[in-house]
């Protein structure tokens, strides 16, 4: 995978992510939702969140075939999942979105939106497949050597 599509794919699940944490800490406050009133913050987290979904699929299935991965049908059906959950996380997103103001109550419930939550679960798991494995950097040769060293003594 790139550094460009690495650095891509981090900053979406940041924003997802980020998105969902700063939501938890909003949904305390006990904010009334006036129109006009202090929302400013959360709706530029909810519109970077909306925009991290713009694609996302697409995007994804470019890295699995950058990368190569198979079977490609594996990958495939589970981007169609990421699909279908992204599609209506971003649905329960427009709908936060077009309201005049948001209070707490709302976005206590969006973050307890199953489809958020499946995103985000999906996204952690095609986010660890995806990412590059610590693996890949050790030398085939350390791998090699699995004999058990005894522990050092303490004379």
């Amino acid at each position: 995978m790139s550094d460009g599509s690495t650095a891509e794919l981090r900053e979406r699940i940041d924003a997802i992510e980020g998105g969902y944490e700063f939501f938890l800490s909003y949904a305390a406050k006990g904010f009334k939702g006036e129109p006009g009133g202090s929302d400013g913050e959360l709706r530029r987290c909810l519109e970077a969140l909306d925009g991290a979904l713009e694609g996302l699929v697409g995007f994804l299935a470019n890295l699995v075939r950058e990368r190569g991965l198979e079977p490609l049908a594996a990958y495939d059906n589970f981007l169609e999942v990421i699909e279908s959950d992204a599609e209506r996380a971003k649905k329960v997103v427009g709908l936060v979105l077009a309201q005049p103001g948001i209070s707490s109550q709302v976005i206590d419930n969006l973050n307890g939106s199953v489809h958020l939550r499946a995103l985000l679960t999906d996204l952690f798991l095609i986010d660890e497949i995806l990412r590059p494995r610590a693996s890949d950097t050790i030398p085939a040769a350390a791998l090699s050597d699995e004999t058990p060293k005894p522990p050092a003594s303490s004379a």
